[in-house]
């Protein structure tokens, strides 16, 4: 790969065991002399790279994300940094390492993604999303107009995989039709194991009990 053949964005990939959610903010500890190198180098530059998501291989799709800050500097060189996500992108060719860096870069295309979301499947989904973090004894400050799909759902208990499948999909009713579905399976079982610790609960309490005639 040259960069004279590559007609659409090259940035330095970072490949890890993570899903990076648009809009969510990414910590990193950087310790591999590759990886110092990749942020020495966007540090001068525009300050993006990719995330893309490892599986049991790279996978096609990533998360673009743009470096904040260099939180802190170790003595041996290893480096806290804050980024943010942007943006989801296709990866359309890798090399590892790419030229004379240590690092691996892609050519990437930016995702197209449809955000829009009829009120009441929107509302199905908060309403579901308030009584998951109730029953998980978890509750949240949920403002309805500020949640999307992306927002809380590194905590709602999704594989990795899921987290995955979730990236992918090009339109927000498509996410939060899917969303919808987890919640749907889980929640029953979560009111199961909340009736089971009320009754766990009244165990040794005085209990009141109705006579019996026989």
């Amino acid at each position: 790969m040259s960069w004279k053949d590559m007609t659409n964005e090259i940035i330095p990939i970072f490949p890890l065991k993570l899903v990076a959610f648009p809009g969510e903010h990414l910590n990193l500890h950087i310790f591999e002399p590759r990886y110092k190198q990749l942020i020495a180098d966007i540090s001068e530059g525009d300050g993006r790279f990719g995330v893309s998501v490892y599986l049991d291989k790279l996978m096609p799709f990533g998360s673009e994300v743009h470096l904040e800050e260099v939180s802190k500097v170790y003595e041996d060189g290893r480096l806290d940094i804050k980024t943010k996500v942007i943006r989801v992108y296709e990866l359309i060719r890798f090399e590892n390492p790419f030229q004379d860096k240590l690092y691996a870069a892609g050519e990437i295309i930016p995702f197209e993604n449809d955000i829009s979301v009829a009120a009441h499947l929107h509302n199905e989904f908060i309403f579901y999303l308030k009584e998951f973090f109730r029953l998980i004894g978890e509750p949240q400050s949920i403002i309805p107009l500020a949640i999307n799909s992306f927002t809380l759902t590194h905590k709602i208990g999704l594989s990795l995989e899921e987290e995955y499948e979730l990236l992918v999909m090009r339109k927000e009713s498509m996410r939060i039709q899917f969303l919808i579905k987890h919640f749907i399976k889980v929640i029953p079982v979560l009111r199961e194991v909340e009736r089971a610790k009320a009754k766990i609960r009244m165990n040794g309490h005085f209990k009141t009990l109705d006579a019996l005639d026989f």
